[in-house]
């Protein structure tokens, strides 16, 4: 089962020893979400973390910095996805996702993302009042039908609300994976959050 931490997009205390430490414990990827940075910003911050980790650094916009830094990919926004034309110029092995927030989307834009994320699968921790919008038993029979087509693409991750005791329910519907944000950054010890997480989905 894949995990994804997402960052927190406010500043947190000691942020980049945290994810440092989260990726050197092994976390295949981690999306750099910070929708009130410049680009300047974003390349300032991506330079203080190892370079040996930024193959596995997903920028939530700035594809220039995705390419120039050569990072692990691209995640559009709905702006920017909304926006777009035809797909970004990205280097081989760098990945295109987004996310969604109904199952029609995924089947309309599907073969567009190498992944996506599909929200909000549970109560949202870190969005107060941004309920679960999807019955568990319709996900399924959603990703069943899409997993049985020829060339299935792409990997649906479920985000919004998943903490470790729920991954369970989370492969049982048929999830490539899971997308968490509030699970770690809310946690008084996020690295120790991000291991408990780690240790369920295996």
């Amino acid at each position: 089962m894949q995990l994804v931490v997402i960052s927190s997009p406010e500043a947190v205390a000691q942020e980049v020893q945290l994810m440092s430490e989260m990726l050197a414990a092994g976390l295949p990827r981690l999306h750099l979400r910070k929708p009130n940075f410049s680009g300047l910003e974003m390349r300032n911050f991506v330079a203080q973390l190892p370079a040996k980790y930024h193959p596995r650094l997903v920028l939530h916009g700035h594809p220039d910095l995705v390419t120039g830094m050569k990072l692990g990919g691209l995640h559009l926004t709905t702006t920017a996805r909304k926006a777009l034309t035809s797909r970004p110029k990205l280097a081989a092995g760098q990945t295109l996702s987004t996310s969604f927030h109904t199952l029609a989307e995924i089947r309309r834009h599907r073969r567009k993302y190498d992944y996506v994320f599909l929200s909000p699968v549970f109560d949202s921790l870190s969005k107060s009042g941004y309920a679960a919008g999807f019955e568990l038993s319709t996900v399924a029979e959603a990703l069943w039908q899409l997993q049985r087509r020829t060339g299935y693409t792409p990997q649906v991750l479920a985000l919004g609300g998943v903490e470790a005791h729920r991954l369970a329910a989370v492969r049982q519907a048929g999830f490539a994976g899971a997308a968490v944000l509030g699970a770690v950054w809310q946690s008084p010890d996020p690295v120790a959050a991000f291991h408990k997480l780690q240790a369920v989905a295996g």
